[in-house]
């Protein structure tokens, strides 16, 4: 997407969901789409240099930070899962604010040993923190008090590796994702009251084995010429929803499950990798009705296409790293690859564009930093310790890093200007 469409997108976007565009990062990658909008990012820094804070937080998760400018929030969880709960940390001194335990399930499931219990990213919204942890319940926080204002835990799947779909939030409709091995479906909940407003099941045929029936992908808003549509991908298949009612719009098919990553869209056309086994990315145009699979994907991608981080989409073109450290950025027209390069490392987090540079964060801690004019592209590096598996946050013109068991918040000796 051209820089001079972004903030109208973005604007767009904010109004719709009811949120403030001043100093907010409200839900993961902003407003979901992985662009900051902002003119310069930190370019260096380490344990000894560019911190402003590092503060320890309690528990296990992979969820990306959120915060109004004010107070950051993560959720966490005991290494079991036996306690599930939300922390706040104050932005400007790092101070760990509150410890809140909102479930606290009897039974758990096992997870994948790259999931936690806590990898769903919460949503601020009206002095409001929702927080999803999938099979095991959804709650709304007061952002002040901390006190739990709703719960619901009428919904329940067999995960079969741990939740990971964040929610989104749309005109006061908090809308969740189960894609288990069990069921699958989406369904939209009233923010204020936490009660039922819609639900949708897949309806695209899976194949028989059950557990290529799961995924874990969150999904995007975008706004098309004809409405908005909520982008959702799923096992074997992805859906448009209408987000305010969830009647379906267009769905397409593909081979894949364990799908994870979130899509990407311009107004015209969604992006999409397929998940695991085979994974591609596709390109769909967003007019389309009913099965779309013959008549409206434009393009496949095949090569180093990533199984859990998301792509970027930015200026243009198509940003991706692959689990094994393999980066990639294929143009969004024509699919066609225009560089591929070797990063090094094992990625979950997914690639932000800040300040007009693109970052990748591995789960080794080093964050990569590259030019998007450069081809082939230069690594700038820096390192802390941890690993990062929660897609990074901005806070101001700051860098939010959540590792396996801090959050820093990163100025930078350096900045690009």
């Amino acid at each position: 997407m051209p820089r001079r469409h972004l903030l109208l997108a973005l604007t767009a976007l904010l109004l719709v969901t009811g949120i403030s565009a001043a100093n907010e990062w409200p839900q993961f990658r902003g407003t979901g789409n992985g662009v900051a909008p902002i003119e310069s990012l930190p370019i260096k820094w380490s344990e000894k240099e560019g911190i402003v804070w590092k503060a320890t937080i309690p528990g296990v998760g992979h969820s990306s930070p959120v915060h109004d400018g004010k107070t950051i929030w993560m959720t966490t969880a005991s290494p079991d899962g036996k306690h599930l709960g939300a922390v706040s940390v104050d932005a400007e001194s790092g101070r760990v604010k509150r410890e809140v335990t909102i479930f606290q399930p009897g039974t758990v499931e096992e997870i994948h040993h790259d999931n936690s219990y806590a990898s769903p990213s919460p949503i601020l919204w009206n002095g409001r923190v929702f927080a999803h942890f999938g099979t095991y319940g959804t709650a709304c926080l007061d952002v002040e008090s901390g006190k739990i204002l709703w719960s619901n835990n009428d919904y329940h799947i067999k995960h079969d590796g741990g939740p990971g779909s964040s929610p989104v939030l749309f005109e006061g409709k908090l809308i969740l994702t189960y894609d288990g091995a069990d069921e699958q479906y989406v369904v939209a909940l009233d923010a204020m009251t936490g009660k039922e407003v819609w639900k949708r099941t897949r309806s695209a045929p899976f194949r028989e084995n059950p557990i290529t029936h799961r995924a874990f992908a969150t999904p995007l808003l975008t706004q098309h010429e004809s409405g908005w549509q909520l982008i959702s991908p799923a096992a074997d298949q992805c859906h448009a929803y209408n987000p305010a009612n969830g009647e379906e719009l267009w769905h397409v098919r593909y081979v894949g499950f364990s799908t994870v990553p979130c899509p990407v869209a311009d107004g015209n056309r969604a992006y999409l990798c397929t998940g695991f086994f085979k994974p591609e990315m596709i390109s769909v145009a967003l007019d389309g009705k009913g099965d779309v699979t013959e008549s409206h994907v434009a393009w496949h991608a095949k090569g180093p296409i990533p199984d859990t981080p998301s792509p970027l989409l930015f200026e243009g073109k198509l940003y991706t790293v692959s689990n094994t450290g393999i980066a990639a950025c294929h143009d969004a027209e024509s699919g066609e690859r225009v560089w591929v390069k070797r990063v090094g490392g094992n990625y979950s987090a997914s690639p932000m564009a800040i300040g007009g540079r693109i970052l990748f964060c591995s789960e080794e801690g080093v964050t990569h930093i590259i030019d998007p004019a450069d081809n082939p592209p230069k690594l700038k590096s820096n390192k802390i310790d941890g690993a990062i598996k929660a897609t990074p946050a901005v806070l101001d013109s700051d860098l939010l890093l959540r590792t396996e068991n801090a959050l820093y918040r990163i100025c930078g000796a350096d900045r690009d200007k």
